[in-house]
């Protein structure tokens, strides 16, 4: 019997994908995912069909969806004589924690180019290598020790020191907003805690991109999951 995996090993999988109307380049898109090397084992094939299914899902987004607005925006710089514009959209990945039989880590997608707002949307990842199941957000507190009020005043005070010490600028009402837009899964650990973050624009201006606090493991906070020796 193969012994449970405690890290896992990976390497980048990566694609490239150029879409063309009237032989014009319009929209690139490029893609760098995880890919456990080497998939030995059941947890490493599951986790490896499961970002090569995100691969091939991000690749049919931006022709099903992007594709037809850089076609519209070509056209309409083609009809006003503007330069032609080349949209792009990147996936990519960084793995934040990997050890004692847990591997965390966050998917990001960015789009540019395009008119109106950038978009950069993060998804969170936290993988039980012994299951090969993702981990909840809920099983790094105690039963019953109410997690999300706890997520969300540990929020709240690192949102009043950063506007006190002048470091960034969230949105008026952020009290309720944090609560309106608490997903159970945008999170990810990290090697200092466990990483609550928020979509952009939700809690706070584009300039503050992805808001993220950090819980420290301990001391009535997150606690990693206790195994077997």
């Amino acid at each position: 019997m193969n012994e449970p995996l405690t890290q896992l090993h990976a390497e980048a999988m990566t694609a490239e994908r150029e879409w063309t109307v009237e032989e014009i380049p319009v929209l690139s898109a490029s893609i760098s995912l995880p890919e456990p090397v080497p998939a030995a084992d059941k947890v490493s094939r599951r986790i490896r069909r499961y970002y090569q299914l995100q691969c091939r899902s991000f690749l049919r987004y931006c022709e099903t969806y992007l594709l037809p607005a850089a076609a519209e925006e070509y056209r309409a710089a083609l009809a006003a004589s503007l330069p032609l514009p080349h949209f792009r959209a990147e996936l990519t990945y960084q793995v934040t924690y990997n050890d004692g039989g847990l591997w965390s880590l966050y998917t990001q997608s960015r789009e540019s180019g395009f008119s109106g707002r950038p978009t950069l949307l993060r998804h969170g990842d936290t993988w039980d290598l012994t299951s090969g199941y993702p981990v909840p957000l809920s099983a790094f507190f105690p039963r019953r020790s109410g997690w999300k009020r706890r997520l969300m005043e540990a929020a709240e005070a690192e949102i009043q020191r950063q506007e006190t010490a002048g470091i960034s600028r969230y949105h008026e009402g952020v009290r309720r907003l944090l609560r309106r837009h608490f997903n159970p899964q945008n999170f990810y650990l990290t090697a200092e805690g466990l990483s609550l973050f928020y979509p952009m624009y939700a809690i706070a201006p584009a300039m503050e991109g992805i808001p993220v606090f950090t819980l420290p493991y301990g001391q009535g906070g997150p606690a990693l999951p206790a195994r077997d020796a």
